[in-house]
């Protein structure tokens, strides 16, 4: 089985450069503000990801139904 698809796995989406762009802007951040994630975490591993990238993890959540995180991609 993939980690990927797991169901306790939440859903892990890598963000285009526009939607990066957006994000940074939107929230005043720069990429070095962002929590990390490693490069070969088996929940992105799918995803095909180089350093720099942004993921947007989305969680079910109990009180607001989803909450929605991001992670910038580093090597380990």
């Amino acid at each position: 089985m993939k980690v990927a698809e797991h169901n306790l796995v939440p859903k892990h989406l890598k963000l285009n450069k526009e939607k990066k762009k957006e994000l940074l802007e939107k929230y005043h951040i720069s990429i070095k503000e962002l929590p990390k994630i490693f490069k070969e975490d088996p929940s992105i591993s799918h995803l095909k990801v180089q350093s720099g990238d942004v993921i947007k993890i989305i969680r079910p959540s109990g009180t607001s139904g989803r909450s929605v995180y991001y992670r910038v991609v580093i090597s380990g």
